[in-house]
């Protein structure tokens, strides 16, 4: 029984950290800076993929700037969750369209992010996203 309630627990917190990341994509989609800071740790980290290491006020300011333009970004695939306690890994496959200093960028990425929970709040830490194919 009580393993049964620990797994629907841990299933309702993956479910909520989906429905994180899915709101930070949007956020940055719509270019909420209230929502995509909230939902970024201070410390947070970017590898971009072409290789590139982003602070977190780098990256959002990129986008509130719109030299970082994302049109489109959303899974296509299921966002795994990995959680060990206050910190929770996830990946999945979406689609990107972007414009990036002025260059179209469009296709299939994957995802690793590193959330943790800081506050009673998860916020994301680390993110690499990889061209795929």
């Amino acid at each position: 029984m009580v393993d049964q309630v620990e797994r629907s627990r841990d299933e309702s917190e993956e479910d909520e950290i989906r429905a994180i990341e899915r709101a930070r994509l949007h956020a940055l989609v719509e270019v909420d800076m209230e929502t995509a800071g909230r939902l970024h740790a201070d410390d947070f980290q970017l590898i971009s993929p072409g290789g590139r290491k982003y602070s977190k006020e780098e990256y959002l300011s990129g986008v509130a700037s719109g030299e970082i333009d994302y049109r489109v970004w959303e899974p296509v695939s299921e966002i795994a969750v990995r959680l060990h306690g206050q910190v929770a890994h996830i990946r999945y496959r979406s689609q990107i369209e972007n414009v990036f200093r002025g260059e179209k960028i469009a296709g299939l990425h994957w995802h690793t992010d590193t959330y943790e929970k800081n506050n009673g709040q998860w916020q994301v830490v680390w993110s690499q996203a990889t061209r795929s194919t």
